[in-house]
């Protein structure tokens, strides 16, 4: 069955809010956890560190899913190598559900399923916010413990749609050491922990944290400068997740749509153990 955005029959947000008296017709009942993934800039591989994080849970026996929310930039169906795959729908309850993209163990959806990858989104907030919704909302995750969701880059829209419509347990900010990177990290932060969100932030995950050469593997060099995200998250009163060292590796698997963690590598250690991590915070 042949799917395109247009197709999608739009949920309100009346019909999923958490508090409705009705019980609402929408993917997400059975999903015990929802975290989001955020940075406060782009370019700090927050998809990459998603992705990674996604597979390594789901590699230590978590159902998971992830909601690919970069609506302007998807890039979930090139880092798994599923841009060919067309989800189907099926009506539940008189109402048309997605089926999500499943591989590596992990279930997937993002509006990148539904465009060609030559295709801008020249769309206005209100239609960006409302096909967000259907790729969060309009999905039949079924049972899951932890479904990921990775916002797109900064503060705005996107994600106040996300915090009012869906009940998340917490969020996770990428970021690099570089002073550019974390002078929009706290912003990020800030936008969560504000009266009117109060939405927990389980900690800062530092990417790209070293670079250590293949025929140099006891060498660390800090090209983005060293531990900006421990010092800031020191500052914040946050956890800090994890160091994930730059690797040529992991930027090689994600143009191949192939996850370095679902691959059995050295470079999957410092993965399996943020995987590890976050799934104690939650209290799984």
């Amino acid at each position: 069955m042949t799917t395109s955005y247009k197709d999608l029959q739009y949920v309100k947000p009346q019909q999923v809010h958490p508090k409705a008296e009705k019980k609402p017709v929408y993917g997400l009942q059975k999903v015990r956890r929802i975290v989001a993934v955020a940075s406060g800039k782009g370019g700090v591989g927050k998809s990459t560190v998603a992705v990674n994080l996604a597979v390594a849970l789901a590699q230590q026996g978590w159902k998971v899913g992830l909601a690919d929310a970069d609506i302007y930039g998807p890039s979930v169906p090139k880092m798994t190598a599923t841009e060919d795959v067309q989800p189907t729908m099926q009506l539940i309850d008189e109402v048309e559900m997605l089926t999500p993209v499943e591989r590596y163990g992990v279930q997937w959806m993002s509006i990148g399923y539904f465009i060609a990858p030559d295709q801008p989104l020249i769309w206005r907030g209100p239609m960006a916010t409302n096909a967000l919704r259907q790729i969060v909302l309009q999905v039949d995750w079924g049972e899951l413990d932890i479904l990921l969701i990775d916002l797109p880059p900064g503060t705005g829209d996107i994600h106040l749609s996300i915090i009012h419509d869906v009940k998340l347990s917490g969020a996770i900010v990428v970021s690099t050491p570089q002073a550019i990177a974390l002078a929009d990290v706290e912003k990020g932060v800030n936008m969560f922990l504000n009266d009117k969100v109060n939405v927990p932030v389980l900690g800062l995950v530092e990417n790209m944290a070293w670079f250590t050469p293949a025929e140099l593997p006891d060498n660390k060099y800090y090209i983005f400068g060293k531990e900006g995200c421990l010092e800031l998250a020191k500052k914040l009163g946050l956890p800090l997740l994890a160091q994930l060292p730059l690797v040529q590796s992991i930027r090689e698997g994600s143009d191949k749509g192939l996850p370095e963690t679902a691959r059995e590598h050295a470079a999957t250690a410092p993965f399996t153990l943020f995987a590890e991590k976050v799934a104690e915070v939650l209290g799984l």
